[in-house]
């Protein structure tokens, strides 16, 4: 009786099957990739990607030490785990790569993206894009008598609530820079 009891409470995994499962739905992951600033490096890193059909949500490049020669990309991409898994793998047998740090999986980041908006308008649509502008924290940078040159500074969602909301009042055109991320300290 008591082996039948055992047998029940058993669990129904086996031990030779220890392989993490991934699951089908996409994700959204932040990738930090140092590499050597030389010519062709990010053409290298974006091949990569082109190359085996993944898509970049999101793309950015700075030196980030100049006595070094050291750049860092900045990659927001989409996947299955199994894809970002592949991308981090190759990205990592890339010559020039030093690093790839999958910024959504070590923990809390900070992401922040930079986008200016030039919105034309006059009359209730100019006082009206100035007061979402207040509201939203961003900046005037430019002023004529029919449009503002606005900057607005937050992450993605917040840059994209703000272009949704400027899209009636006059949305001419918009810049943004792509995401940068840091993980967060202790």
């Amino acid at each position: 009786m008591s082996a039948l009891k055992l047998k029940k409470g058993a669990s129904s995994h086996s031990a030779y099957n220890l392989r993490p499962t991934f699951s089908d739905a996409e994700e959204r992951h932040t990738l930090a990739v140092i590499v050597d600033n030389e010519p062709g490096v990010l053409a290298r890193v974006i091949g990569l990607f082109s190359g085996r059909g993944y898509n970049i949500d999101s793309l950015t490049v700075a030196e980030v030490d100049h006595t070094g020669h050291m750049s860092r990309i900045t990659i927001v991409t989409t996947g299955t785990p199994q894809i970002i898994e592949q991308i981090k793998a190759q990205l990592g047998r890339i010559v020039v790569v030093h690093d790839v740090h999958d910024l959504t999986v070590e923990g809390r980041t900070v992401e922040r993206e930079l986008a200016l908006l030039r919105v034309t308008g006059t009359g209730d649509k100019r006082v009206e894009a100035l007061r979402l502008a207040d509201i939203f924290r961003a900046n005037v940078v430019d002023s004529t008598l029919d449009s503002f040159v606005f900057e607005i500074t937050g992450t993605s969602e917040k840059v994209d609530a703000f272009a949704d909301l400027m899209r009636p009042l006059g949305l001419e055109e918009i810049a943004r820079t792509g995401v940068a991320a840091l993980s967060r300290g202790t």
